[in-house]
């Protein structure tokens, strides 16, 4: 652990001019005390870490001293290709070597490029939950992250609407979907996508599995999210709509859906257009087109124009 410190504060020296005692036991969360020993320790082993009295001093390294501890390590690589998903990190239990692996790459940058990963930071954020969401990080995720990076077997316990059932998992990867985490595994021949806070256990069986090199996860969960899409929609409404209802649309219900029924709408003499869209049920369809107002009628099914009738008459009864 102290090892591990010490590298740590030798890349943050070699990567900035100086730093003070507060700032270094600030990232390294440590006390200023400890810094001090540390500082005395790396100077005893070699490293020229020079500290600098009074008011604005602080430590830094001289004579352009450069550590040659800037190779990555498998894990730290790899933290680094998600470094622009912090709060996936951390879920995962990578932020530690997330952070070691920046500052490698910081402290091998040639001084004209020392702000890349500043200005980079400054410009582009990914924030994945949806609005209006807090997002959970469901307890069993570092262990499966572990499972996928290290390719190891899981037994798990799995919580569904029937009850929890066991399965033998060899867990593929990962995905963040609006907040919520999903695992794309294969169980026996099978492939399947669970939801990560449905699990109520995850054992790591000790046996590693041959992962297939057909395995393709953005392909996989593209083209899985996709079915799981088009599983949902059940049921059928026929819409007249107006050119406003009809820009609207697509941003009320599902988007394909709403761009294969606007495709293959027909206009009336009146400039509305007749289209048929797939829904998940009423009560979905009842929410998302209210959302249109005017600008859309329920032509059919009859049980929900009436559902709209009624709507129509509180709103009316509401407003006066």
């Amino acid at each position: 652990m102290r090892a591990a410190r010490l590298i740590k504060m030798v890349l943050l020296l070699q990567s900035r001019p100086s730093m003070t005692a507060a700032e270094l036991a600030a990232e390294l969360e440590v006390s200023e005390r400890t810094i001090t020993r540390d500082a005395l320790a790396l100077s005893e082993a070699g490293v020229p870490v020079y500290a600098d009295r009074g008011r604005a001093g602080g430590y830094r390294l001289i004579g352009g001293y450069r550590t040659r501890l800037t190779g990555l390590a498998r894990d730290e690589a790899e933290a680094l290709f998600l470094s622009g998903l912090p709060g996936a990190l951390r879920d995962m239990g990578l932020e530690d070597a997330s952070s070691t692996a920046r500052l490698k790459l910081a402290a091998a940058l040639s001084p004209a490029l020392k702000d890349a990963p500043s200005s980079a930071a400054q410009r582009f954020h990914l924030d994945a939950p949806g609005w209006y969401q807090e997002p959970r990080t469901p307890d069993l995720l570092p262990a499966l992250a572990e499972a996928v990076w290290t390719d190891h077997r899981v037994e798990a316990r799995y919580r569904r609407p029937d009850g929890e059932v066991t399965r033998d998992l060899e867990p593929y990867g990962l995905v963040l979907k609006a907040g919520v985490w999903y695992v794309c595994a294969r169980a026996g021949a099978t492939w399947r996508t669970y939801r990560v806070d449905r699990f109520t256990a995850v054992t790591t069986t000790g046996d590693r599995f041959d992962r297939s090199p057909d395995f393709d996860l953005p392909a996989f969960w593209s083209d899985r999210s996709a079915d799981f899409a088009r599983s949902l929609l059940r049921a059928e409404v026929t819409l007249r709509l107006s050119e406003a209802g009809a820009r609207r649309l697509p941003y009320v219900t599902d988007r394909a859906a709403a761009e294969e029924a606007l495709a293959t709408a027909e206009r009336d003499a009146d400039g509305r257009l007749t289209a048929t869209l797939k829904v998940e049920s009423e009560e979905v369809a009842l929410s998302q087109l209210l959302a249109l107002g005017p600008e859309a009628e329920v032509l059919t099914p009859a049980s929900l124009r009436e559902r709209f009738t009624d709507a129509a008459r509180r709103w009316a009864k509401l407003y006066g």
